[in-house]
């Protein structure tokens, strides 16, 4: 009897190594913080609503509202509308996401893994490039009536108007 639990306890540790848990680090807010005059300079939020995806400016307001697709959430356009913003703040790092709270595990995973990289072919290999890894997650701001798309522009940008702007 002992034999076979030895047998069992070093085919336990054997197997045991060589399984990998993938971590991704997130920032949570702490308990109990102090408010610090912001420095400035653009802080991006990623607000995931069940009908779109809204990129924002925490100190100016929503940039750019991606409707829906008929597949679902509009990631390829989330990620081109955040490489051009890397483009402009290539120094910048961190982004907050904003959640609904229905919002689907498997959403959440793939707003995420859009936000912090993007595949770049070169040559015959793919690789990933860095947009915003360093992710900070939160709940969305309630919405009283959520806001319409236009006929037609499923799966386009449409830009937002920044707050006090004349809205047209």
């Amino acid at each position: 009897m002992i034999d076979i639990f030895t047998v069992l306890v070093t085919f336990l540790l054997m197997t045991a190594v060589f399984s990998r848990t993938v971590i991704l680090q997130m920032n949570l807010p702490a308990a109990q913080t102090e408010f610090k005059e912001p420095p400035p300079g653009l802080q991006i939020e990623v607000m995931v609503r069940k009908d779109l995806l809204q990129v924002a400016d925490r100190n100016t307001g929503p940039l750019a509202t991606l409707p829906n697709t008929p597949t679902g959430p509009n990631y390829d356009g989330l990620t081109e509308y955040l490489k051009r913003v890397k483009q402009k703040f290539p120094d910048k790092t961190d982004a907050s996401i904003l959640l609904e709270p229905d919002t689907t595990y498997d959403t959440v995973v793939q707003v995420m893994d859009h936000v912090r990289v993007f595949e770049v072919k070169q040559g015959l290999n793919t690789v990933q490039a860095e947009l915003f890894p360093d992710i900070s997650m939160g709940d969305a701001p309630a919405v009283d009536a959520a806001p319409e798309s236009a006929p037609g522009t499923a799966g386009q940008i449409v830009p937002t108007p920044a707050a006090g702007a004349p809205h047209t």
